[in-house]
């Protein structure tokens, strides 16, 4: 008889009894993470009633890929430009309400006796909301359009990136065994850099390389593609002194910047849901019963002063910020459970062994208690509300109000917060980028990490020159860049605001100077660097041109990866929205196409562009209305095509030929035109290719309107309704024949 490892007998049992667990907390509409949880503790070798795994290490692991792919997903949905899109209510909500429970969980770790690492953690533990759990209460309660949840989802989104960030000074905590403001700071600060520093590259260089390779990417390759990426940016993170879960969660971030963003969240999802399921089984692999026991006053206490205080917490963040009392409470009662992230935290200290046993156990118990309790104070918020208001006096009412009011109304676009804003950002960015490079090369030559055969002075002059290449774009934008021209327009027609300005534009050539002299000292003497400086402003000033093409080159594939995905989107949504937005154009095949003599079902136009071929002129005299999948193209072909501005434009790209679009096609028989489909018409309850539209028409069916939906490009497979809008090109008169004609037959 075969052995098999032990690996695979634990990861079956753990599976078939996650398998029961979910499946019951699924019918009973409870987070089907509280039954992955039941399902380790009835495994593990803490409860003896039941077979449990026999090789706890093994699972650890597979628990550690868990946590990996749980924070790529994150990142994935993450995306910072809905960081940046959230308004200053989330983020006053999200900082009011994170330090307060850190402070909140402390001080009842103190209370309750417990080591310093204990009460740190706790804090941790208590400050971040379950986004899993608050969107399947809203679903459920029917509340994720009401204004108090886009607060909430805002919040959530502030508390993930703080997460993070409070890994990280967990992380540094644990390691120095204290709290020291000096190491906290600089473990921030080297955070943010490393932050920004792989953003701002990745997004440059990533989005890239996959369109280059879009043809070869298929849902096989993409998949092994990002896995590959996501565990690399986990290699580096580690190498930077950062948890894996943080790399995995910024590689995750830079791909939901995009347009492969939804199909790689689509095709991880599985894997992601295999490995967390195992993680949160390992999560209750670690509860006691014995440990529950003891510990049960502490918890009970510890989750009625969550509540309590979470409640507060988030509803005073909201006020504060501006939101009216009854957004505000609504948004607090919402908030008040813990749950994955909590676990990552409670996790790290186990991990690290700075934390006791019960810490773990602990949070999973608060955690399920506040998952049940979560609909019920939602439920409640709003009855509260009314209760509390009715009972507020007259004047404390009227202040309230009036402060909401005017917060909500007060101006923050004022020139100078206009300039230093962009001011700011444009010399973070550029510095990180700069002083990345330096380090990143500094390093490469110190460390001897690459041999270039070349030793001494001119070994560095050859590190410097390369380093010097790969700044002098970014350093020659921090010198020269506008921006915000309007407001610097205003301010500097008034003259008492002309010296704080140019006092900022020679500020920024005192940095960049800086920055040059960091660069000539990493490699030679004072003396040496100082004549290295001259040369470098001399030659920046005869080749400022060149210097200057180059930044703009590389700012505009900067913002054209970084908008690509939006771009993508707003041009997806209006195809779908208005298929009359469509088009005829007329396109010649040049000479020496590549595709020439190949099947439009190989070519897959369609699928691609999302442009249809209504018609092909071939020759004198011989014309193809709506062509087969089957019909090939020729060179010299004349073909009529259907679709929007947006789809033409990058149709014509893949042609490479002079684009002569029309708004009509100059064939007089080819038309776009709209039938509706009444009652008794012999087309209702069948699919497109069922009814023969084709032929009747010799056209094709570009577009459908029903209700209030539009569909652009129909699957051949769609079944025609009574009160559907048919947009047909095809035979000007056959169309005609068909809408005079009730009592057609296919």
């Amino acid at each position: 008889m075969n052995h098999i490892p032990s690996l695979i007998q634990d990861l079956a049992l753990i599976l078939l009894v996650a398998a029961i667990t979910t499946l019951l907390f699924k019918k009973l509409k409870q987070p089907v993470v509280l039954g992955y949880i039941l399902a380790g503790f009835l495994v593990s070798p803490k409860f003896a009633v039941f077979p449990n795994i026999s090789d706890v290490e093994d699972i650890k692991i597979w628990a550690d890929i868990g946590v990996i792919f749980l924070l790529f997903n994150l990142g994935l949905e993450f995306s910072f430009k809905k960081l940046m899109r959230i308004g200053g209510a989330a983020a006053v909500t999200a900082i009011i309400e994170v330090s307060g429970m850190v402070v909140i969980g402390f001080l009842l770790g103190k209370l309750l006796g417990w080591t310093f690492m204990d009460c740190i953690f706790l804090g941790g533990i208590l400050s971040i909301s379950s986004t899993t759990i608050i969107l399947r209460a809203f679903e459920e309660l029917g509340v994720k359009n009401r204004r108090f949840a886009n607060l909430v989802f805002g919040v959530l989104i502030i508390e993930d990136l703080v997460a993070v960030l409070l890994l990280v000074l967990l992380t540094t905590i644990s390691v120095s065994r204290a709290f020291e403001g000096q190491q906290m700071l600089f473990s921030v600060l080297k955070l943010v850099f490393y932050l920004l520093l792989w953003f701002i590259f990745g997004i440059f260089f990533l989005p890239s390389i996959l369109r280059k390779l879009k043809l070869m990417l298929n849902d096989e390759t993409m998949l092994i593609v990002s896995i590959a990426l996501c565990l690399l940016m986990v290699l580096l993170a580690s190498k930077a002194g950062f948890s894996p879960a943080l790399g995995a969660f910024i590689m995750g971030s830079i791909l939901a910047e995009t347009t492969k963003a939804e199909q790689i969240l689509h095709l991880i999802k599985p894997v992601k849901d295999l490995f967390g399921a195992v993680f949160f089984v390992s999560v209750g692999m670690l509860i006691d019963p014995q440990v529950l026991k003891t510990y049960s006053l502490p918890i009970v206490i510890i989750t009625v002063v969550f509540i309590l205080f979470k409640t507060l917490n988030v509803t005073m963040g909201a006020f504060i910020s501006g939101q009216s009392l009854k957004t505000s409470m609504q948004a607090g009662m919402s908030q008040a459970q813990i749950g994955e992230f909590s676990f990552i935290i409670a996790a790290l200290g186990t991990t690290l062994k700075v934390t006791s046993d019960f810490l773990y156990p602990v949070a999973v118990a608060i955690s399920a208690i506040t998952s049940f309790t979560t609909p019920y104070m939602i439920r409640s918020s709003e009855p509260l509300y009314r209760w509390i208001d009715r009972r507020l006096p007259v004047g404390l009412h009227k202040s309230l109000n009036r402060y909401s009011t005017g917060a909500q109304s007060a101006s923050n676009t004022s020139d100078w917060k206009i300039i230093l804003k962009s001011y700011f950002i444009h010399i973070s960015l550029l510095s990180i980028v700069i002083l990345g490079i330096i380090v990143v090369v500094s390093n490469t030559f110190n460390l001897g990490l690459v041999n270039w055969h070349t030793e001494g002075f001119w070994g560095n002059v050859l590190a410097a020159s390369i380093c010097l290449l790969l700044i002098l774009p970014f350093l020659w934008s921090l010198l020269v860049k506008r921006f915000s021209h309007d407001a610097f327009t205003r301010m500097w027609s008034e003259k008492r605001y002309r010296g704080v300005l140019l006092f900022l534009r020679l500020f920024r050539v005192a940095l960049a100077i800086v920055y040059l002299d960091v660069l000539l000292l990493n490699f030679f003497s004072y003396t040496i660097a100082f004549i290295g400086l001259v040369i470098i402003v001399l030659i920046s000033i005869l080749f400022r041109k060149n210097i200057h093409a180059l930044y703009v080159k590389i700012e505009n594939r900067f913002l054209e990866n970084y908008n690509d995905r939006e771009w993508q989107t707003k041009a997806k949504s209006r195809y779908e929205l208005a298929p009359w937005d469509a088009i005829i154009s007329r396109f010649m095949i040049p000479a020496g196409a590549a595709f020439a003599d190949t099947p439009l079902q190989e070519l897959a136009l369609r699928e691609k562009y999302g442009v249809n071929i209504a018609m092909i002129k071939r020759g004198a005299g011989y014309t193809i209305m709506a062509p087969e999948r089957q019909e090939k193209l020729y060179p010299g072909d004349e073909i009529f095509v259907i679709g929007t501005d947006e789809q033409l434009v990058q149709f014509n790209k893949y042609l490479d030929a002079t684009l002569d679009k029309e708004d009509a096609a100059t064939e007089e028989d080819l038309v776009l035109k709209k039938v509706l489909l009444e009652e008794g018409s012999p087309f209702i309850n069948k699919s497109i290719r069922e009814s023969n539209i084709r032929i009747l028409t010799k056209g094709i069916v570009v577009g459908i309107e029903k209700e209030h939906r539009r569909i652009l490009n129909p699957e051949s497979s769609y079944i025609f309704e009574q009160g559907d809008k048919v947009w047909i090109v095809g035979n000007k008169t056959s169309i005609q024949q068909l809408k005079e004609n009730k009592e057609a037959t296919t």
